[in-house]
């Protein structure tokens, strides 16, 4: 018996070595380090807040003030009477920078399918660097202390940012295409987890000359970053005269397999259709799709509002894990943002696996399920972890394995799968658009989230808040169940099929 063509496995490996040239390790590395670098500068501030809140309260009232500071000084940079009320700014500030980042990120994907990728995503980080400058460093310099006009850079910050994500995930998905996809982009996606770790890295060496310092170094190497993308990136392979993705019909139909448990409408009647992620006529320059029209592409919702459950707790952990451990267990601000580093080494290496395994399964949705199932353990586990900095990295490292693992799947591998599913013929031109979409709604979720973390800290601990992260992971579960129950329908439906091909 003939074994269906949807069937026929082919290695994912095989057919991404074969095409992989000296360009696509430059895009992959390009794109990795420009992402990390942006988020290397976000890390940055969430590993300062203590420092921050020192500086923004009167000496007498922080115990953690090296020195007292002349009145005049003091009078003019305490912001506020007590380290409550500016954590409560802080807390307020994320929330800025993240409705901000939300609203720019269904802007930058529209923008980046209708101009160049590489001039959007280099002019986003330059002029990222320049206002994390302003902010951090510049400010104390000049001892200028304003609430108003930190709230109005963080939003300059917040829109400007939202440039680099749409942008580095159009420009992946152009080179790389589905053969090996949820591999090549968990690994790649570990650069927001890397910059988290740069960003950790170079404030803890610099936090003791003062934490404008650490702002000007991230803004200085982003900064430096920015100008090396504008000179040195390829948004596609069309630039250097190689073949387009699916311009051969042997990575169409590797393409085919991967992107049809995901997208497909039909279960079992399409199994020998030949679906071409490209136009017929490669000659002419697909349009851009439409807002509108990439919300309507099956997945897209039902992802974007999975992914704003997630992305609440991802960069929960992401603004606050520093500051948690400082105010929960005492532990110095340097020490508390190098232990930190692991929640994001147990997400590069979840990401990883997770993509994998969502590869050999060629289903995206199940595996995501297991993780989350097993995050939401991790999370109970990690409220109740004693005063150990040993039981604490390790419990820490699992908790971002089963969360940044999935968290790093839906907005890089998944997004390129929704970006380029047959209903938009396999047009660049949706990447963007739809990787905003996905990870502006991501961003929504996660601004409220930021508000709501400092508010029940504050009124009801801490114990209340992962009570709160776990809420938030069994709604991400329950919002992709449709895709979930379907996809492993197909899973069962593609093992009789094989039993009886035997």
């Amino acid at each position: 018996m003939a074994v269906p063509g949807s069937f026929r496995r082919q290695p994912a490996s095989r057919g991404l070595v074969s095409r992989c040239t000296h360009h696509h390790v430059i895009v992959f590395l390009l794109t990795f380090f420009s992402y990390s670098l942006l988020h290397a500068s976000r890390k940055t501030f969430s590993n300062v807040k203590v420092s921050i809140s020192s500086q923004w309260t009167p000496s007498c009232l922080n115990s953690t003030a090296p020195e007292p500071r002349p009145y005049e000084l003091w009078n003019s940079s305490h912001l506020f009477p007590n380290a409550e009320e500016a954590t409560l700014f802080l807390g307020t500030l994320d929330t800025i920078f993240l409705f901000s980042y939300a609203v720019g990120l269904f802007v930058s994907g529209i923008v980046g399918d209708r101009l160049n990728l590489r001039w959007v995503l280099s002019f986003g980080m330059c002029s990222s660097a320049l206002v994390v400058f302003s902010f951090g460093t510049l400010t104390e310099w000049l001892h200028f202390y304003n609430k108003w006009f930190y709230c109005c850079l963080w939003v300059v910050n917040g829109l400007l940012q939202s440039t680099g994500w749409p942008c580095v995930v159009a420009v992946m998905g152009n080179w790389f295409g589905k053969a090996g996809r949820g591999f090549v982009f968990g690994l790649w996606s570990a650069c927001a987890s890397v910059g988290n770790i740069l960003g950790a890295f170079l404030a803890s060496c610099v936090l003791k000359y003062g934490y404008e310092y650490a702002f000007l170094v991230t803004a200085s190497v982003q900064f430096a970053g920015g100008v090396i993308v504008f000179f040195g990136l390829l948004t596609s392979p069309k630039e250097v005269g190689l073949p387009e993705l699916g311009a051969d019909e042997d990575e169409a139909s590797v393409e085919e397999d991967a992107n049809r448990p995901l997208m497909g409408h039909d279960d079992v009647d399409d199994d020998d259709r030949n679906y071409s992620i490209q136009a017929a006529d490669n000659d002419n320059q697909p349009t851009a799709i439409g807002f509108f029209q990439a919300c309507c592409l099956p997945g897209v919702v039902l992802y974007s509002l999975a992914y704003a459950c997630l992305k609440l707790v991802n960069y929960s952990f992401f603004f606050w894990l520093p500051f948690y451990l400082s105010n929960n267990f005492g532990w110095k601000e340097a020490e508390a943002d190098q232990l930190s580093i692991w929640y994001d080494v147990g997400g590069i290496i979840g990401g990883t696996i997770q993509g994998l395994i969502s590869d050999v399964l060629q289903k995206r949705a199940p595996v995501l399920a297991v993780s989350l199932l097993f995050a939401v353990g991790s999370l109970f586990g990690y409220s109740r972890s004693p005063n150990s900095k040993r039981i604490n990295a390790v419990i820490m490292a699992i908790t971002g394995f089963f969360i940044g693992g999935p968290s790093n799947m839906i907005s890089s591998a998944i997004s390129a799968d929704l970006g380029r599913q047959d209903l938009v013929k396999g047009s660049s031109e949706a990447l963007a658009t739809v990787t905003g979409i996905v990870d502006g709604t991501g961003s929504i979720g996660a601004a409220v989230g930021q508000y709501l973390v400092s508010l029940i800290q504050e009124n009801l601990g801490w114990m209340w808040v992962f009570y709160f992260f776990i809420l938030m992971t069994s709604s991400t579960i329950l919002f992709i169940s449709p895709l979930i129950v379907r996809e492993i329908r197909l899973l069962l439906h593609e093992r009789r099929l094989r039993m009886l091909a035997e």
